[in-house]
């Protein structure tokens, strides 16, 4: 009974404090919020402009597959395209991929996982790998930071009782907050675009958010950039997802909770 007494009052001190830090931090309005946010996502659209206008003149019927891609068949099509120009312009092909999974990953736009398999498809693997990883732990860092700055309000309108709770849990990893991002990265319990808008409203600090992040899109990654290496042969997205992939992610997401588990067994062997 007194565990559980004790646990409740944790959960409660947690949601208070929740709840203080987004008071603290709303003294900003909903409006001006998302003004701001708009603002941001126009700049950045003229950024993509700007990347795009210093690409390599494409022949005509190939201005067409010059898009974000929004399914496999985009994906092919783009790759193709990219394909032509990777050995002669390879700094301008990568840049291009890097500044849009950013942007992506930035403002939580569906898509990335078609440039993971793109990545694959232009790239040598382990490049692809690591621009995908960094290019995610940074573009979800950036949303973190836009959340610090304008997304109290907007939490507490849209998603307040769904942070709260979630803050309970953080509470109880706050000493293992680095793996616990991790688990949360690989597995699919909650949407990526939550753990980052959130994050920062609820209190996760950035350093285990960035490279727990970096570690635990990882996995994921690696499934869609193999699959990426047979584009061609690809129907959906879905055909990345397999037995053994999801085997694979099973495995290091427990791989990822094992130390938690080692620590704890050690606090009470020497408690």
């Amino acid at each position: 009974m007194k565990n559980g007494s004790t646990k409740t009052r944790t959960a409660k001190k947690a949601a208070k404090e929740t709840a203080k830090k987004s008071s603290d931090a709303g003294g900003i309005s909903t409006r001006n919020a998302i003004g701001i946010l708009v603002i941001i996502f126009i700049f950045s659209i003229l950024s993509l402009v700007c990347v795009y206008s210093c690409f390599p003149e494409v022949e005509e019927s190939e201005k067409q597959y010059m898009k974000l891609p929004r399914d496999i068949e985009d994906a092919k099509n783009l790759g193709v395209v990219l394909s032509r120009f990777k050995d002669k312009y390879f700094v301008e092909v990568l840049g291009g991929v890097f500044i849009t999974y950013i942007f992506l990953q930035t403002f939580a736009i569906p898509g990335s996982i078609f440039l993971s398999i793109l990545s694959g498809y232009l790239f040598p693997f382990y490049l692809a790998l690591t621009l995908v990883c960094f290019c995610s732990a940074t573009g979800a860092t950036l949303c973190y930071l836009l959340s610090y700055l304008v997304g109290t309000k907007l939490v507490n309108r849209f998603a307040k009782e769904r942070a709260q709770s979630w803050a309970k849990k953080v509470n109880e990893h706050k000493n293992n907050l680095l793996n616990y991002i991790i688990f949360l990265r690989i597995t699919p319990f909650l949407p990526n675009w939550f753990i980052n808008i959130t994050s920062p409203v609820i209190g996760v600090s950035m350093s285990p958010f960035f490279f727990g992040t970096f570690l635990g899109v990882a996995p994921p990654s690696f499934v869609a950039i193999q699959a990426g290496t047979t584009l061609n042969q690809l129907t959906s997205s879905s055909d990345t997802v397999s037995l053994n992939s999801i085997l694979i992610l099973a495995v290091f997401a427990v791989v990822s909770m094992l130390p938690v588990v080692f620590k704890q067994r050690l606090q009470k062997k020497f408690s």
